[in-house]
């Protein structure tokens, strides 16, 4: 996909949602949107990786635009928060087919790598029953220290 442009696959259906909010699809909004697209689900940004990536690419966004608008991306679907305690508040491409995983985090870098887990699934489900509840989605977020910082 060139760069600068969002696919239309995310693009029509938030300007639309925008749309129907009173709010329009900013040029701010659509290189945030377009940063999640060329990198794919499965990675994980924070703010300021955001803030930092679209500088690089010469993209002049302050970091309060880029708060509001992944908030905003997280309120209509199309991006994930994850609240990594010590990382802190990661962000990521929602994905249909990539919804169940769990991230294993580094407490001193904030490195987070994703892994699926037919048992924790499971354990969701099992839990879930018991208790009466019907289940979302099943997430586990395991802390340790990853081999850069350990050495």
């Amino acid at each position: 996909m060139p760069s600068g442009s969002t696919s239309a696959r995310l693009e029509e259906p938030l300007e639309r949602g925008l749309h129907e909010d009173g709010r329009r699809l900013t040029p701010q909004r659509r290189r945030i949107l377009d940063l999640f697209e060329r990198i794919g689900s499965g990675r994980h940004l924070s703010a300021e990786d955001v803030h930092q990536q679209l500088l690089e690419a010469d993209a002049r966004v302050s970091l309060a635009t880029i708060y509001r608008t992944l908030r905003l991306l997280v309120e209509m679907g199309f991006l994930q928060e994850l609240e990594l305690t010590d990382a802190g508040r990661r962000f990521e491409l929602r994905c249909d087919d990539h919804h169940d995983h769990h991230h294993l985090v580094c407490v001193r870098c904030g490195r987070t790598e994703e892994f699926e887990s037919t048992p924790v699934i499971e354990a969701g489900q099992e839990a879930a029953r018991l208790f009466g509840f019907d289940l979302i989605e099943s997430s586990l977020n395991v802390r340790g220290i990853c081999p850069d910082c350990r050495s």
